[in-house]
């Protein structure tokens, strides 16, 4: 089963994918899609207000934060950990449980990382929006880091996260039942 999508002017196939006993998801990946990543970067940044920094949730939307980066010319990204790592010091870490993740885990930023967001206007960016808590956690992180959050964006929205305001989206999915039908 496959729901197919349209967005930033381009076609793709998504593979149904179950994500509990009623509840399966069209599964978008944009790693190894350049073409995907590149025209979703472009749109993204015609809408996109004023900013300083992009700050991205480890790990799907980091080719979509190295896209835009580039295309803006500001050649620097921020990346929100799912892990410590030893390089990082100062680490800020929040809790955060998604939807396509079982339990609750940890995003963590390096203290340098957030050393460098702090006065400044930051644009959070993610590949696909679906309660949202993952962005919540990440703006959480640059708050305490001391950067205004300008603007949350994400390629796509599902669920019920397709009617949120404070998100801009280049397009919306459904969820759907076990079977494979959209919850409408």
């Amino acid at each position: 089963m496959t729901y197919h999508l349209e967005v930033a002017g381009l076609e793709r196939e998504l593979p149904l994918c179950r994500a509990g006993e009623d509840l399966t998801i069209a599964s978008f990946v944009i790693f190894g899609d350049v073409e995907l990543t590149c025209a979703c970067a472009a749109e993204l940044l015609k809408q996109a207000p004023s900013f300083d920094c992009l700050v991205a949730p480890e790990a799907k939307a980091i080719p979509l934060a190295h896209e835009m980066a580039r295309q803006s010319g500001r050649n620097t990204y921020f990346l929100v950990r799912k892990a410590p790592k030893l390089y990082m010091d100062g680490v800020f870490e929040t809790e955060v449980k998604s939807i396509t993740t079982a339990q609750t885990q940890h995003l963590y930023m390096d203290g340098a990382d957030a050393a460098q967001l702090k006065g400044k206007r930051v644009l959070i960016l993610d590949d696909v929006i679906s309660t949202g808590e993952s962005l919540r956690a990440v703006e959480r992180l640059v708050e305490q880091a001391g950067g205004q959050v300008v603007a949350r964006m994400a390629v796509l929205a599902e669920g019920d996260a397709r009617d949120r305001d404070d998100i801009t989206v280049l397009g919306g999915i459904p969820l759907f039942h076990g079977d494979g039908t959209p919850r409408e």
